[in-house]
């Protein structure tokens, strides 16, 4: 199967990682047949977009699941360190989304910078295909520029 063209801000990271924005549920076993073994949300629960009974919907298609509910106008270390641990304990492949592709593009540039030591260009080059934080004329965007700092 080949990656999806129709799911929000899809973008491969590796052979191993995937993202995006909002999932539906058709898409979990579009993600499953892709060979997904795991998921990890950083959206909240309440966003009217989000995927109702995340949870038993990934239990239900035999994939992990992980949820760090990631405030949009206030992203935190502890969040990342949630982030990074989950990634550490997640079987390979692995999805990550939240609505947009933006919590997930900026986790992933602090990811690949600080975990991996990816040179600084490319990881943000990375982010740069979702969003770039900085430019954003979001009003929560200056959270997420110093997160990204």
């Amino acid at each position: 199967m080949t990656d999806p063209d129709d799911i929000r801000s899809w973008q491969r990271l590796s052979p191993q990682i995937t993202t995006s924005g909002r999932i539906t549920l058709d898409d979990v076993g579009r993600l499953e047949a892709l060979g997904v073994r795991h998921v990890i949300n950083l959206a909240l629960a309440e966003h009217p977009e989000a995927l109702p009974d995340a949870d038993a919907v990934m239990d239900a298609n035999s994939l992990g699941y992980t949820h760090i509910p990631v405030p949009f106008a206030a992203p935190s270390e502890a969040h990342f360190q949630a982030f990074c641990a989950a990634m550490a304990a997640a079987p390979r492949p692995i999805h990550v989304h939240c609505i947009m592709n933006w919590r997930v593009s900026a986790f992933f540039y602090r990811y690949h910078r600080d975990v991996l030591g990816m040179d600084e260009a490319a990881a943000r080059a990375l982010m740069a295909q979702q969003w770039e934080p900085e430019t954003n004329p979001n009003p929560d965007a200056p959270a997420w520029a110093q997160f990204i700092a």
